[in-house]
């Protein structure tokens, strides 16, 4: 954490704005009280718009999709089946 009184702050605004830039925090200061603080931003790397369909025709999924393994499922919660 870097700390600079209000002068130099006004002086140095976009070097410190860098300093903040790669990860620094940059606390500004009042006859040597801190008064406020610069900080990063959050940038998260925004998620790609997902495409709906692009593997269309690639792979099939049979017709009793829901229904697979229907008899295991319901055998492990009335207890009839063992894994």
């Amino acid at each position: 954490m870097h700390i600079v009184n209000i002068r130099e702050a006004k002086t140095h605004l976009s070097r410190l704005l860098k300093r903040t830039a790669r990860g620094e925090t940059v606390v500004i200061a009042r006859a040597g009280r801190p008064i406020a603080k610069l900080v990063p931003l959050d940038t998260a790397t925004p998620q790609k718009a997902r495409r709906i369909g692009f593997l269309e025709g690639v792979f099939e999924l049979p017709e009793d999709f829901d229904k697979m393994g229907e008899e295991e499922i319901v055998g492990s919660f009335d207890g009839s089946t063992h894994s």
